[in-house]
């Protein structure tokens, strides 16, 4: 199967299974026009994302990686009455797209977005959790640190799930010189010597690609 063909069947997808949405199209545009990098999710990974957090009953998430909100935005909208959602975004512009596209999908007051380097923003959340679930999405080479602090701030019952863990199948190559497929590699043999999570990862194609999602579940 061709890039092509994934990409119709993504298409397929969405026109068949999720209606059109203002707030997710408007927050993809004004996203491009500020010249940020179009590497979100797409929007059936980011109605996945929604379902998790839904049927674990999430009232309070973390996302690490921000970019234009979109993501945020459909997290967002698992949240129940009273629910909160911190997301960490390293460049201020990206923060301020994300700003405005929240706020535009209604969100602003149930969304904290920090700015700033998140391995620096993550130990100032632990007066704040537990968090039911928390979406990593940033720097691949930081996965293993992401990690070991999600599960830090998690508690037993929460799911942590992980983006961009396959790279187009060169995880599955020992020894390589990317940064971002070694990053991913650490943090999945962190997650297979820590007996407080089950664990799994599962391959995708569509039309951000070859890549796939990991999700740990803390269970003690």
């Amino acid at each position: 199967m061709a890039q092509d063909q994934w990409t119709a069947v993504d298409r397929y997808i969405v026109e068949t299974l999720l209606p059109p949405d203002e707030a997710l199209e408007a927050a993809l545009k004004s996203s491009e026009a500020a010249g940020l990098p179009a590497i979100n999710v797409a929007p059936n990974q980011g109605r996945m994302l929604q379902i998790l957090a839904r049927s674990i009953g999430a009232a309070k998430i973390l996302e690490i990686g921000t970019l234009g909100g979109y993501s945020t935005i459909w997290l967002a909208r698992a949240l129940p009455a009273g629910g909160r959602l911190v997301t960490l975004e390293y460049d201020p512009k990206h923060a301020e797209v994300a700003r405005g596209n929240i706020a535009r999908a209604g969100y602003a007051d149930q969304v904290d977005i920090r700015v700033g380097r998140a391995i620096d923003s993550l130990p100032h959340l632990e007066r704040e959790g537990p968090f039911d679930l928390v979406f990593i999405d940033a720097d691949k080479p930081s996965n293993p640190d992401y990690f070991a602090w999600a599960l830090k701030l998690a508690r037993v019952g929460s799911l942590i799930v992980v983006d961009n863990v396959v790279r187009g199948g060169a995880v599955a190559e020992a020894g390589g010189s990317d940064p971002n497929v070694a990053g991913v590699r650490r943090m999945n043999a962190m997650i297979a010597a820590e007996p407080r999570v089950i664990a799994t990862a599962v391959q995708t194609v569509g039309s951000k690609g070859y890549d796939g999602f990991a999700m740990a579940l803390v269970v003690a």
